[in-house]
Protein backbone atom coordinates (compact mmCIF):
# COMPACT_ATOMS: atom_id res chain seq x y z
CA UNK A 1 0.00 0.00 0.00
CA UNK A 2 2.97 2.32 0.41
CA UNK A 3 3.19 2.80 -3.37
CA UNK A 4 -0.19 4.50 -3.59
CA UNK A 5 -0.12 7.59 -5.84
CA UNK A 6 3.59 7.46 -6.59
CA UNK A 7 3.27 7.62 -10.37
CA UNK A 8 3.89 11.12 -11.69
CA UNK A 9 1.10 10.61 -14.27
CA UNK A 10 -1.41 9.95 -11.52
CA UNK A 11 -4.08 12.71 -11.31
CA UNK A 12 -3.55 12.77 -7.56
CA UNK A 13 0.11 13.68 -8.04
CA UNK A 14 -0.64 16.09 -10.88
CA UNK A 15 -3.15 17.96 -8.76
CA UNK A 16 -0.65 18.00 -5.90
CA UNK A 17 1.90 19.73 -8.12
CA UNK A 18 -0.71 22.15 -9.48
CA UNK A 19 -1.88 23.27 -6.04
CA UNK A 20 1.52 23.23 -4.38
CA UNK A 21 2.94 25.08 -7.38
CA UNK A 22 0.90 28.08 -6.25
CA UNK A 23 3.14 28.25 -3.18
CA UNK A 24 6.27 28.42 -5.32
CA UNK A 25 4.86 31.38 -7.26
CA UNK A 26 3.38 33.22 -4.27
CA UNK A 27 5.27 35.83 -2.21
CA UNK A 28 6.83 34.65 1.02
CA UNK A 29 4.39 36.51 3.26
CA UNK A 30 1.45 34.77 1.58
CA UNK A 31 3.02 31.38 2.16
CA UNK A 32 3.43 32.23 5.84
CA UNK A 33 -0.26 33.19 6.00
CA UNK A 34 -1.28 29.92 4.36
CA UNK A 35 0.95 28.03 6.76
CA UNK A 36 -0.72 29.65 9.77
CA UNK A 37 -4.19 29.18 8.32
CA UNK A 38 -3.59 25.54 7.39
CA UNK A 39 -1.93 24.56 10.65
CA UNK A 40 -3.89 26.60 13.22
CA UNK A 41 -6.17 29.20 11.67
CA UNK A 42 -8.96 27.00 10.37
CA UNK A 43 -9.15 25.09 13.65
CA UNK A 44 -9.36 28.36 15.56
CA UNK A 45 -12.05 29.54 13.16
CA UNK A 46 -13.93 26.30 13.71
CA UNK A 47 -13.93 26.91 17.46
CA UNK A 48 -15.26 30.44 16.93
CA UNK A 49 -18.06 29.18 14.68
CA UNK A 50 -19.01 26.52 17.23
CA UNK A 51 -19.07 29.08 20.06
CA UNK A 52 -21.13 31.49 17.99
CA UNK A 53 -23.52 28.68 17.14
CA UNK A 54 -23.81 27.73 20.83
CA UNK A 55 -24.51 31.33 21.80
CA UNK A 56 -27.21 31.55 19.15
CA UNK A 57 -29.03 28.23 19.57
CA UNK A 58 -29.45 28.68 23.33
CA UNK A 59 -32.21 31.17 22.50
CA UNK A 60 -34.13 28.71 20.33
CA UNK A 61 -36.90 26.39 21.40
CA UNK A 62 -34.84 23.41 20.18
CA UNK A 63 -31.86 24.49 22.27
CA UNK A 64 -31.52 21.10 23.96
CA UNK A 65 -31.08 19.12 20.75
CA UNK A 66 -28.94 21.82 19.15
CA UNK A 67 -26.52 21.96 22.06
CA UNK A 68 -26.42 18.16 22.08
CA UNK A 69 -25.29 18.34 18.44
CA UNK A 70 -22.55 20.80 19.35
CA UNK A 71 -21.32 18.52 22.11
CA UNK A 72 -21.30 15.65 19.63
CA UNK A 73 -19.04 17.58 17.21
CA UNK A 74 -15.75 17.31 19.18
CA UNK A 75 -16.63 13.79 20.31
CA UNK A 76 -17.10 12.75 16.69
CA UNK A 77 -13.74 14.32 15.81
CA UNK A 78 -12.01 12.38 18.57
CA UNK A 79 -13.58 9.09 17.47
CA UNK A 80 -12.64 9.75 13.85
CA UNK A 81 -9.02 10.41 14.81
CA UNK A 82 -8.90 7.14 16.76
CA UNK A 83 -10.28 5.25 13.76
CA UNK A 84 -7.65 6.89 11.56
CA UNK A 85 -4.77 5.43 13.60
CA UNK A 86 -5.09 1.87 12.22
CA UNK A 87 -5.93 3.22 8.75
CA UNK A 88 -2.67 5.15 8.55
CA UNK A 89 -0.74 2.18 9.86
CA UNK A 90 -2.30 -0.12 7.26
CA UNK A 91 -1.87 2.15 4.22
CA UNK A 92 1.57 3.48 5.20
CA UNK A 93 1.64 6.17 2.54
CA UNK A 94 4.72 8.40 2.93
CA UNK A 95 4.39 12.16 2.88
CA UNK A 96 4.42 13.45 -0.71
CA UNK A 97 7.70 15.35 -0.30
CA UNK A 98 9.44 12.04 0.48
CA UNK A 99 8.65 10.60 -2.95
CA UNK A 100 8.33 13.64 -5.22
CA UNK A 101 10.95 16.27 -5.95
CA UNK A 102 10.34 19.94 -6.54
CA UNK A 103 7.59 20.43 -3.95
CA UNK A 104 7.45 23.64 -1.95
CA UNK A 105 7.18 22.27 1.59
CA UNK A 106 6.05 25.00 3.98
CA UNK A 107 6.24 22.93 7.17
CA UNK A 108 9.23 20.74 7.89
CA UNK A 109 9.46 17.87 10.34
CA UNK A 110 6.42 15.84 9.24
CA UNK A 111 7.61 12.26 9.64
CA UNK A 112 4.35 10.35 10.10
CA UNK A 113 2.25 8.79 7.34
CA UNK A 114 0.16 10.87 4.98
CA UNK A 115 -3.11 8.97 4.45
CA UNK A 116 -5.59 9.87 5.93
CA UNK A 117 -5.05 13.54 6.80
CA UNK A 118 -5.68 14.12 10.51
CA UNK A 119 -6.37 17.81 9.91
CA UNK A 120 -8.97 17.08 7.24
CA UNK A 121 -10.57 14.37 9.36
CA UNK A 122 -10.73 16.56 12.45
CA UNK A 123 -12.02 19.61 10.59
CA UNK A 124 -14.78 17.82 8.70
CA UNK A 125 -15.97 15.78 11.70
CA UNK A 126 -16.38 18.97 13.72
CA UNK A 127 -18.01 20.77 10.80
CA UNK A 128 -20.57 18.02 10.20
CA UNK A 129 -21.25 17.87 13.94
CA UNK A 130 -21.98 21.60 13.91
CA UNK A 131 -24.21 21.00 10.86
CA UNK A 132 -26.19 18.48 12.89
CA UNK A 133 -26.78 21.22 15.46
CA UNK A 134 -27.51 24.07 13.03
CA UNK A 135 -27.39 24.09 9.24
CA UNK A 136 -26.41 27.74 8.82
CA UNK A 137 -23.41 27.54 11.12
CA UNK A 138 -22.66 24.03 9.87
CA UNK A 139 -22.25 25.26 6.29
CA UNK A 140 -19.81 27.91 7.50
CA UNK A 141 -17.85 25.23 9.37
CA UNK A 142 -17.81 22.96 6.32
CA UNK A 143 -16.42 25.86 4.30
CA UNK A 144 -13.60 26.22 6.82
CA UNK A 145 -12.91 22.48 6.63
CA UNK A 146 -12.56 22.71 2.85
CA UNK A 147 -10.12 25.60 3.27
CA UNK A 148 -8.14 23.53 5.76
CA UNK A 149 -7.89 20.64 3.30
CA UNK A 150 -6.77 22.91 0.47
CA UNK A 151 -4.09 24.42 2.70
CA UNK A 152 -2.68 20.99 3.55
CA UNK A 153 -2.08 20.28 -0.14
CA UNK A 154 -0.83 23.83 -0.77
CA UNK A 155 1.71 23.36 2.02
CA UNK A 156 3.03 20.18 0.37
CA UNK A 157 2.35 17.88 3.31
CA UNK A 158 -0.60 15.89 1.88
CA UNK A 159 -1.88 14.47 -1.38
CA UNK A 160 -5.37 15.60 -2.46
CA UNK A 161 -6.68 12.09 -1.80
CA UNK A 162 -5.34 12.28 1.76
CA UNK A 163 -7.64 15.24 2.28
CA UNK A 164 -10.60 13.67 0.48
CA UNK A 165 -10.18 10.53 2.59
CA UNK A 166 -10.12 12.66 5.73
CA UNK A 167 -13.30 14.44 4.66
CA UNK A 168 -15.00 11.11 4.02
CA UNK A 169 -13.90 9.62 7.34
CA UNK A 170 -14.92 12.66 9.38
CA UNK A 171 -18.30 12.87 7.64
CA UNK A 172 -19.02 9.16 8.01
CA UNK A 173 -18.27 9.12 11.74
CA UNK A 174 -20.20 12.31 12.47
CA UNK A 175 -23.29 11.24 10.52
CA UNK A 176 -23.45 7.48 11.04
CA UNK A 177 -22.96 7.65 14.80
CA UNK A 178 -25.09 10.79 15.24
CA UNK A 179 -28.40 8.95 15.99
CA UNK A 180 -26.83 7.00 18.85
CA UNK A 181 -24.91 10.03 20.11
CA UNK A 182 -27.96 12.29 20.03
CA UNK A 183 -30.08 9.66 21.80
CA UNK A 184 -27.55 9.69 24.65
CA UNK A 185 -26.64 13.38 24.70
CA UNK A 186 -30.11 14.92 24.36
CA UNK A 187 -31.43 13.63 27.73
CA UNK A 188 -28.16 14.74 29.33
CA UNK A 189 -28.51 18.25 27.90
CA UNK A 190 -32.16 18.30 29.01
CA UNK A 191 -31.07 17.47 32.56
CA UNK A 192 -28.47 20.24 32.48
CA UNK A 193 -31.09 22.66 31.15
CA UNK A 194 -33.22 21.99 34.25
CA UNK A 195 -30.31 22.81 36.56
CA UNK A 196 -30.46 26.21 38.25
CA UNK A 197 -26.68 26.63 38.20
CA UNK A 198 -25.70 25.06 34.87
CA UNK A 199 -28.89 25.59 32.88
CA UNK A 200 -27.44 28.63 31.10
CA UNK A 201 -25.06 26.30 29.28
CA UNK A 202 -28.03 24.91 27.34
CA UNK A 203 -30.63 27.68 27.46
CA UNK A 204 -30.16 31.43 27.61
CA UNK A 205 -31.76 32.89 30.73
CA UNK A 206 -34.18 35.04 28.78
CA UNK A 207 -35.52 32.05 26.85
CA UNK A 208 -35.51 29.47 29.64
CA UNK A 209 -39.13 29.93 30.57
CA UNK A 210 -40.35 29.89 26.97
CA UNK A 211 -38.23 26.87 26.14
CA UNK A 212 -39.44 25.00 29.24
CA UNK A 213 -43.04 25.71 28.35
CA UNK A 214 -42.58 24.54 24.79
CA UNK A 215 -40.56 21.50 25.83
CA UNK A 216 -43.35 19.89 27.81
CA UNK A 217 -42.97 17.50 30.76
CA UNK A 218 -40.32 15.45 28.98
CA UNK A 219 -37.84 18.33 29.18
CA UNK A 220 -38.83 19.54 32.59
CA UNK A 221 -41.34 22.09 31.35
CA UNK A 222 -44.74 22.36 32.97
CA UNK A 223 -47.71 20.94 31.14
CA UNK A 224 -49.61 23.70 29.35
CA UNK A 225 -53.27 23.80 30.41
CA UNK A 226 -55.53 25.51 27.84
CA UNK A 227 -57.68 28.36 29.07
CA UNK A 228 -61.32 27.61 29.79
CA UNK A 229 -63.89 28.71 27.25
CA UNK A 230 -66.23 31.51 28.25
CA UNK A 231 -69.28 29.21 28.37
CA UNK A 232 -67.50 26.75 30.65
CA UNK A 233 -66.50 29.58 32.97
CA UNK A 234 -70.10 30.83 33.20
CA UNK A 235 -71.46 27.36 33.95
CA UNK A 236 -68.86 26.91 36.67
CA UNK A 237 -69.93 30.24 38.21
CA UNK A 238 -73.63 29.23 38.18
CA UNK A 239 -72.83 25.86 39.68
CA UNK A 240 -70.89 27.57 42.44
Amino acid sequence: MAGLALDGANPDVSLLYDINGLAADAPGWFDRVMELVGEYGTMFGMVLVALWCWWSVRRREDAVTSVAGLVWAPLAAGIALLINIPIRGFVERPRPFNDHKGLEVLIAGKTDYSFVSDHATLAMAIAVGVFVANRKFGLAAIGLAVVAGFCRVYMGVHYPTDVIGGFALGTAVALLLAPVAMALLTPLMAAIARSEKAGWLVRAKGSAARGAAGAGPGLGGPAVVPAQRAGDSERNDLAA
